[in-house]
């Protein structure tokens, strides 16, 4: 291992959630639901809130990814342990998560905190259009200091459409937000050589610099008969959520006050980013999308965009070809220079509508009240970054 290697392994074992900006944190049905009652712990989710109130508290945004509802649900309906049939798991799914989203407004109410509960498919985070809605409705909550609350959505989804694991829902969560930590909490304190229950000659593996052939080999099968994951799904989800710019971390849930206890010291696996949230989303807007359009716009909204600022519609002098909201566009300067790219808020016939128009005519002009940014700054890399 370099000097630099060694360096960065060391400062990573000495990282806490609170060093963070934007945290996600992935909590799994074992966790929560008591294996031989089907009922909720409550006991462990009040003291985990407690962990969340004082990060927020702390200036921090968090958002949780949380399973559970189809383990609650199938206590309540009183169906047997073992596989469930897709339909037996959409209506436990559909009674469980009432009882589960009570259980967190009313813990976070006690911090003076809100919940705000998110369900999501497959397609939300893959498809551009529904991600931007998901993506706008996640960081509306974070703005008004509301605590979002996401799960899969199992009353609708099937094999075809669904994650199949919350720790790559978490991970794509992650992704979308622009998080840069990813907090997995498990049934194991992190990453070994090979599952220590199997071999007790296991080694544990405190920091990942980078996700190898030989990182993914040591991944173990499945997990408990609560959760669909094992070591499997959260090495798949360290893939995602690093490429993405955010560090993840395994680190053992069961235990009160599991988020105190990584601050002071537990011990857990730490995923290295490859390169930080904002490098990582600008690249994939710049290099990655195919574009659907071209917004030809003049030298004041130019200066604009150089300055941080989102493209507004008053700045559009020209709309070239048929896109759709979320497709990824070319935004062109006033001489044919390109100057960025990105993903654009609304269709070509409604931005063809509103160029040049000041943001305060948009509902006038479209009847509904659209977004104030044709390109907001968040959904574009200026040429060169």
């Amino acid at each position: 291992m370099s000097m630099i290697a060694e360096q960065a392994a060391d400062n990573a074992t000495k990282l806490k959630p609170g060093d963070f900006r934007r945290i996600v944190v992935k909590v799994g049905s074992a966790l929560l639901v008591d294996r031989a009652t089907g009922k909720l712990r409550e006991d462990w989710l009040s003291a985990f809130v407690d962990d969340v109130a004082a990060l927020a508290k702390d200036g921090r945004e968090v958002l949780l990814v949380s399973s559970g509802a189809i383990a609650l649900g199938r206590g309540v309906l009183g169906l047997p342990k073992g596989a469930l049939k897709l339909e037996e798991s959409q209506a436990a799914a559909a009674v469980g998560q009432i009882a589960l989203a009570r259980a967190y407004s009313e813990m976070l109410g006690r911090h003076d905190l809100k919940a705000g509960q998110i369900l999501l498919t497959l397609g939300d985070t893959e498809e551009r259009r529904r991600y931007l809605n998901a993506r706008s409705t996640i960081g509306t909550l974070l703005k008004l200091g509301a605590i979002p609350v996401i799960n899969e959505n199992d009353t609708v989804a099937t094999s075809e459409i669904r994650y199949g694991d919350n720790d790559r829902l978490a991970a794509r969560v992650a992704s979308m937000m622009g998080a840069d930590l990813l907090v997995l909490l498990s049934d194991i304190d992190g990453l070994y050589t090979a599952p220590p229950h199997v071999d007790p000659s296991a080694t544990f593996i405190p920091v990942v610099q980078r996700i190898t052939a030989e990182i993914e080999a040591m991944a173990g099968g499945a997990g408990s008969e609560f959760s669909r994951g094992g070591m499997k799904t959260k090495v798949e989800a360290a893939k995602i959520a690093t490429v993405a710019g955010a560090a993840m971390l395994i680190a053992l849930g069961k235990p009160l006050n599991p988020l105190k206890r990584i601050a002071e010291g537990a011990q857990a696996t730490w995923f290295l980013p490859e390169v930080n949230p904002v490098t990582a989303r600008k690249k994939w807007i710049s290099g990655h999308l195919e574009t659907r359009g071209v917004l030809v716009i003049d030298a004041g909204a130019v200066k604009a965009l150089r300055t941080g600022k989102s493209l507004l519609p008053a700045g559009v002098r020209r709309v070239e070809g048929r896109f759709q909201r979320g497709d990824a566009i070319i935004v062109q300067g006033p001489n044919g220079e390109e100057v960025a790219r990105g993903l654009v808020a609304y269709d070509a016939v409604d931005a063809e509508r509103i160029a040049g128009r000041n943001t305060k005519e948009i509902e006038t002009i479209l009847g509904f009240a659209g977004r104030a940014a044709m390109v907001h700054r968040d959904d574009m890399a200026l040429r060169g970054e």
